[in-house]
């Protein structure tokens, strides 16, 4: 925190130099968000989403008909989403134990509100 007292003639310069200060963080932020924009949606064919995802090709037309991952299908070739099977890999995530604890703690807090307003 600034400690020193402006007098209102400084305040100006000292907007300024805020705003200027926000201008860059923004640029930052912006900067950040576009390097750690999703991948773009490639289709993949059968035997990249095997490469993908480290499995064999009829591991892949195993799960494709036991409609286990995401396809497209035209004529008679199948098409994957790049961006589909990131975000089937990310649903089979395993949340660690402290996830576990800091969820049921969330849910008998939220849980004993509930109650009292009973």
């Amino acid at each position: 925190m600034i400690k020193e007292k402006l007098s209102f003639d400084e305040l100006p310069d000292r907007v300024h130099q805020l705003l200027k200060k926000v201008e860059n963080i923004e640029r930052l932020l912006e900067s950040r968000d576009a390097a750690a924009a999703p991948q773009s949606d490639k289709l993949l064919s059968v035997k990249e989403a095997a490469e993908f995802l480290n499995l064999s090709v009829p591991t892949i037309y195993s799960k494709v008909s036991r409609n286990e991952l995401p396809v497209m299908k035209r004529s008679k070739r199948l098409y994957f989403s790049r961006v589909e099977l990131t975000e089937y890999l990310r649903k089979g995530r395993r949340k660690t134990l402290s996830e576990i604890e800091d969820e049921a703690e969330e849910y008998l807090i939220n849980k004993k509100g509930l109650n009292n307003g009973r």
